[in-house]
């Protein structure tokens, strides 16, 4: 199947204009798992559906819509974006969720931890240790698609991991230790936050960055997805698990009890496991 892009322009979140790109499309939608039949489907469907001034929000909307029509967890998986905005409207259950991240890489954690500077004291978001290794990590949470982090935001928090830094290095508990700060957001950095994170040293994770690496990549690589893509549960179930501390699918899936506390019927319940099984 070949379908040529429209020469029709795009209106991104951000109120940036582009021209329609079938490719993208494409790949998003292979990143969900379908199969190429149903990709050249709703490629096709899009492609002659598709208009001049049409923003991002409503091709993706088509396409999810389509893609429920097909099967559930193709669906959830391709809702991860404005699902990861779903876990607001606080920054509490992202911290926990790239907790999360951090744990499935092998690391300990912990959140909202108070932690002495050589100056002051800092409260960072979550604290991640492995071999010797301390990971210092402030999350940046919005629930608007076309926000970017500045470069104040590094700045900032370049500054604070150093103070913290420099009263560790002088302990005898931390000896041997190397230390590394982060900036993690569910949206994109500017190219001035970038720049100042690749050359202070700053670990930068976004949506999409760094390219190949970043945060969709590594959520659909080690299956962390949050309990706010499942399609088989209302907005008031999903934020009842998220007040528990239950932020990703792969804890639902392991606590039947908590499962069972939601009082699905019958038919929801097996809907649900289903859904778990496949996204899990």
């Amino acid at each position: 199947m070949k379908i040529e892009n429209h020469a029709v322009e795009v209106q991104k979140a951000s109120g940036e204009i582009e021209p329609f790109s079938v490719e993208k499309l494409i790949s998003s939608l292979r990143s969900t798992g379908a199969d190429q039949h149903v990709i050249e489907q709703i490629t096709k469907d899009i492609s002659n559906w598709i208009f001049n001034g049409v923003t991002t929000r409503q091709i993706y909307k088509r396409a999810y819509e389509l893609l429920q029509q097909n099967r559930n967890h193709l669906a959830s998986r391709y809702k991860l974006k404005k699902a990861i905005m779903e876990l607001g409207p606080t920054g509490f259950p992202f911290e926990h969720f790239v907790a999360k991240i951090f744990d499935t890489m092998g690391f300990s954690t912990k959140t909202g931890q108070i932690m002495n500077g050589h100056c002051v004291t800092h409260e960072m978001d979550v604290v991640a240790v492995k071999d010797k290794e301390e990971h210092l990590i402030e999350c940046k949470y919005s629930q608007s698609p076309g926000k970017n982090v500045s470069v104040q935001v590094p700045l900032y928090v370049r500054s604070r991991v150093n103070d913290i830094f420099e009263t560790q290095k002088e302990s005898a508990e931390y000896q041997g230790f190397s230390f590394h700060g982060w900036v993690v957001t569910n949206t994109r950095f500017s190219t001035d936050a970038i720049d100042f994170g690749r050359c202070s040293g700053l670990h930068l994770l976004s949506w999409d960055y760094p390219t190949g690496k970043g945060m969709k990549d590594i959520i659909d690589q080690e299956k962390i997805y949050p309990v706010t893509v499942l399609a088989n549960l209302s907005q008031k179930q999903k934020q009842l698990l998220l007040e528990q501390g239950i932020v990703i699918c792969r804890q639902l899936a392991d606590n039947k009890e908590l499962i069972n506390s939601l009082n699905l019927s019958n038919s929801q319940y097996r809907e649900l496991m289903n859904e778990l099984i496949e996204i899990t």
